[in-house]
């Protein structure tokens, strides 16, 4: 490092003044709910965008992975061949399996939302229903539009309206009349609306009747129906409120209602006097009802009434953190010195706090007694808060009139705080005593709801979210969690995962600089791993157990950056900061985690807590909490270069003012961006000796998802903004030319949906790709207007994007379905002179010539080679593709269909038999050219030229075939089953 680099670091390590930046322009107000019809205007405009697409064309592939699976929501199986089951995932769409789970079907990739509260399927009918918005209401539980039906399978879906209910807990459909079904709705997550309740349709799905309506904060969230009566229909309301700061997850309107006529009118069942509880403590209910007898009902409550405490077993003189709540400082000097000792240790306190140091800032009026409890209270919720009771067990014999509480033994861990997240329960058809609780684990009753046991076995993941049991086979249940679909024959002795498809929810994506190079990322509830960036989906490794993935981090994984070096140091965590180094060549793992000193409030740790490696020295790690932090020896001490960079906290149970982005300039040491879920944005230009509030001109209070700082010029910066937590979903991306100084806002054709990333392309500094919500943009323009990627990328949330330099290949971090990566090499060369051309060719790679093209393999099947040609037209037309000899013999000629934009004709490297003589002379070689097994004559070893005509204009490139090159692209075909070449304790709020 250069001395002006080591004197900037001394200087940031001594100074850390804030200087406050004084705008003249008025700061811009909050911005409010985005209302369904803007949300469905937009679904339009993203469809307009996808069909006048300048890159609509280019092809994405998925690369896994599979096995982690992600969160399933519901599963409907048919009770007659349970070899086949629709499932539903959270963010990852709805898919179909006929064989038992083999493999699935995917479907409902490019609605409005992807995303699923619940489905129902009329097996009789064949038509499936879909009520969109995650029923759970987790910190990624996104917005749906409504119900959609289909009637052909999943083919086509039809819109049926409720767009504002926005998250659906439950479809129930009547037995015997397909036009009728109930619809059992939340709201919204993140502000109070009139939509939710109770709707019913008697005509399919055309029409909505709102039957049960509590307020704006209060919605359905369960819904069951009476087997034998489909007139009496029971359901769960929730009362909830969710910020970004805080959930208040229960309330006095939670409660137990009842129809007795096909639930046009509902009356309340959990009162006052039926033994079910009642008032502010009542969080979410889960119901099942016994089909034999429907007289039979099970409740599952999480019940956030304070637990009592439990009378204390230890001596009364060991210390508490109530103990330094109100302690003098008289007082605090005659406390024994062994039992603070141990006391510091329990509460991991750093080594360098011990009671003889503590006693002596205490002394020296360093700090105060109540600094040993501050530096233990959470910044977002006391710890000194009574716990919620949490999950009970209910019942009633008498259709809902009486409840009583059966669950015996203390339930405690079912849910670890956040019921919120979980409440369903599931009655035997066939045994009224064998009851399914799920949570955390998943527990199983034979007793009637009295006692539970675990059946959690080897190969289930936790957080349980569906459970279905079959009422023609005992002991045959599927089960739907965070890791996907399980299913047991032996009543959860025994599981195996269904976990084809690719689901995974990721929060983030990156890579190192290997041949072939590895990717990385973090998932929901999955962790953190790694895997070929060249993996294609295949049966073979269940054959030799090495799956291509490799999972390096657990918890909730989240950011990871990578030394590309030598591509060893991994440097990655789970929620909340929790991260380590992990050195992949010798397996070793060191944590690291700053700590805020005596004295000094807890730091705040976002979920996906920001981390960052210096491209000018990749020994220097920027770690974000509420204030930033850097080392300097790789990760192993951190020392604070920033004062909190937040507005400074809510007070709630959800950790907030933090820093969720943190990104130092390419181009400049020292220059450093960080962003905040406040809204906040700030640069230093001395590394970290000074910070600059730059965010005073853009929209205030959305949550800083992105700040990206240009490569091509020092003062350029782009700036996402998300509304996901306030319920607004338009589009904020924003442009600085002079350091956040002044703003331009940029992206004005972009639809409707939350920014989640804006990066900017290494190789072409007109090129911005921005992810949002429901998918992925282009911009050639340096963000005036995008484009929309489409090329088999479904309609899911890209949390994340990165561009390998070496390989041009954009890669994209879903959250729902896994990986995705595309060539963008022929993107990267579009510029505005090729969009003026009528036509473009780009370079041809050089191709391996195969004596295998042609020949028909050991299944019977001919092997047909393929080949790309990349083209820009800037109008649509027929083109005119010919293959000629440097000698000017043409080949073969073909039409292509352009679109105006990226377009990639195919060809096999056939030509006309009839030339065969004439190639043979221009090729200069002996040997006859024979036409294969397939009767098709190919190319031989040598140079032609490519034309592509449009209009009259033509464009030409030489395309080289190479003869026994193993380091060019090949078209051997691949030999099957051959390798390719080459969390703390802290409740809990997800």
């Amino acid at each position: 490092m250069n001395k002006l680099a080591l004197s900037i670091l001394s200087f940031s390590l001594i100074s850390l003044q804030l200087s406050a930046q004084k705008s003249k322009t008025k700061i811009p107000t909050a911005l409010t709910a985005t209302s369904a019809t803007q949300r469905l205007e937009g679904y339009q405009l993203r469809k307009t965008l996808e069909d006048n697409s300048l890159v609509k064309n280019l092809s994405f592939s998925n690369i896994g992975p599979t096995v982690m699976s992600g969160r399933v929501v519901d599963a409907d199986i048919d009770e007659n061949d349970p070899t086949r089951f629709f499932v539903a995932y959270a963010s990852g769409g709805l898919w179909y399996s006929n064989n038992n789970g083999i493999s699935f079907e995917p479907m409902f990739q490019q609605e409005a939302t992807m995303t699923i509260g619940d489905i129902a399927v009329d097996w009789k009918n064949k038509t499936i229903w879909v009520g969109t918005g995650e029923n759970n209401s987790s910190r990624s539980s996104y917005s749906g539009t409504g119900i959609y039906k289909s009637t052909d399978w999943g083919k086509t879906w039809q819109w049926l309206g409720l767009a504002e209910t926005h998250h659906i807990g439950r479809i129930k459909l009547h037995p015997s009349n397909p036009n009728i079904a109930w619809v059992a709705a939340t709201g919204h997550l993140y502000s109070p609306n009139k939509e939710r309740g109770i709707y019913k349709t008697i005509d399919g799905g055309k029409t909505w009747k709102n039957t049960l309506f509590i307020d704006d904060k209060t919605g359905a969230i369960d819904l069951v129906i009476d087997p034998k009566n489909p007139d009496n229909l029971y359901t769960a309301t929730w009362h909830k409120e969710r910020t970004a700061w805080n959930f208040v997850e229960s309330g006095s309107t939670s409660g137990i209602y009842k129809s007795i006529d096909g639930g046009n009118t509902w009356g309340l069942s959990s009162t006052v006097t039926s033994g079910f509880p009642t008032g502010d403590g009542v969080g979410r209910i889960g119901l099942a009802i016994y089909p034999e007898n429907p007289q039979i009902i099970y409740a599952v409550l999480d019940n956030q009434f304070p637990r009592e405490k439990i009378a204390e077993t230890e001596k009364k003189d060991n210390f508490t953190i109530e103990t330094f709540a109100t302690l003098n400082k008289v007082d605090f000097a005659t406390l024994d010195n062994k039992k603070l000792d141990a006391f510091l240790r329990e509460n991991r306190f750093p080594a360098k706090y011990t009671a003889k140091s503590v006693k002596e800032k205490v002394a020296n009026d360093e700090i105060k007694p109540q600094a040993i409890a501050e530096f233990i209270d959470d910044p977002y919720t006391s710890v000194f808060a009574a716990p919620p009771k949490e999950a009970e067990v209910y019942r009633s014999d008498d259709a809902g009139k009486t409840w009583k509480k059966v669950s015996v033994m203390d339930l405690k861990g079912l849910y670890n705080t956040y019921g919120y997240y979980f409440g369903q329960i599931t009655v035997s058809p066939t045994n009224p005593d064998q009851v399914y609780i799920m949570g955390v684990p998943l527990w199983k009753s034979e007793d009637g709801g009295k006692t539970f046991k675990s059946i959690d076995k080897e190969n289930v993941h936790s957080d349980h979210h569906s459970l279905w049991v079959d009422p023609k086979k005992d002991g045959h249940i599927i089960n739907g969690n965070d890791g996907g679909l399980n299913i047991s024959y032996d009543d959860g002795k025994t599981w195996f995962k269904a976990n084809t498809p690719a689901v995974s929810q990721f929060y983030s994506v990156n890579y190192d600089m290997a041949k072939p190079y590895q990717v990385y990322g973090g998932l929901q509830d999955n962790g953190v791993w790694m895997g070929p960036s060249n993996y294609k989906f295949d049966y073979g490794w269940y054959d030799d157990g090495a799956y291509p993935y490799k999972r390096i981090g657990g918890g909730d994984g989240m950011q990871v950056v990578i030394d590309t070096r030598d591509n060893n140091l991994i440097y990655s965590g789970s929620q909340y900061g929790v991260y380590s180094r992990y050195n992949k060549e010798i397996g070793e793992r060191m944590p690291f985690q700053p700590k805020h000193e005596l004295g000094e409030r807890p730091l705040r740790w976002n979920w996906e807590s920001p981390i960052h490696i210096s491209k000018h020295n990749m020994d220097v790690i920027y770690f974000g909490a509420n204030r930033l932090y850097r080392s300097l020896n790789k990760a192993t001490d951190f020392v604070p270069i920033s004062p909190d960079l937040t507005k400074g906290g809510k007070k709630g149970d959800v950790t907030f003012g933090t820093l969720t982005t943190v990104e130092e300039s390419p181009l400049k040491f020292g220059l450093i961006y960080t962003g905040s879920d406040d809204g906040l944005v700030y640069v230093s230009k001395d590394g970290g000796g000074s910070w600059t509030k730059i965010s005073d001109q853009l929209p205030q209070d959305l949550w800083v998802s992105q700040v990206y700082p240009s490569k091509f010029n020092e003062a350029n910066v782009y700036v996402s903004l998300n509304g996901y937590r306030l319920d607004n979903f338009n589009s904020y991306v924003y442009q600085s030319k002079d350091y956040g100084a002044t703003w331009v806002k940029i992206g004005e054709n972009l639809p409707a949906e939350p920014v989640n990333v804006v990066k900017e392309d290494p190789e072409n500094k007109d090129i911005l790709y921005v992810g949002t919500d429901h998918g992925l943009y282009v911009s050639f323009n340096q963000g005036k207007t995008f484009e929309r990627f489409n090329g088999g990328l479904p309609a899911v949330a890209v949390h994340d994007v990165a561009i390998h330099p070496r390989e041009h290949e954009l890669l994209v971090g879903t959250h729902g379905r896994s990986l995705w990566k595309a060539s963008v090499k022929e993107v990267q060369q579009i510029d505005a002179q090729m969009m003026a051309k009528a036509i473009s060719l780009f370079e041809l790679e050089s191709v391996n010539y195969s004596t295998a093209w042609g020949r028909k393999g050991f299944d019977g099947e001919f092997f047909e080679p393929t080949f790309k040609i990349p083209y820009y037209a800037n109008q649509t037309g027929t083109t005119i593709i010919t293959v000629a000899t440097e000698s000017g013999t043409v080949l073969s000629s073909f039409i292509d269909n352009a679109e105006k934009g990226l377009n990639f004709a195919t060809y096999n490297f056939s030509f006309d038999k009839a030339k065969a003589e004439m190639l043979q002379k221009d090729l200069k070689i002996e040997e006859t050219i024979k036409g294969a097994d397939n009767s098709n004559f190919y190319l031989k070893p040598g140079k032609y030229t490519v034309s592509v005509e449009l209009n009259g204009n033509k464009a030409s490139k030489t395309l080289t075939l190479v003869a026994g090159n193993r380091g060019q692209r090949s078209f051997e075909p691949e030999a099957k089953g051959e390798p390719e070449e080459e969390p703390d304790g802290r409740p809990e709020i997800k």
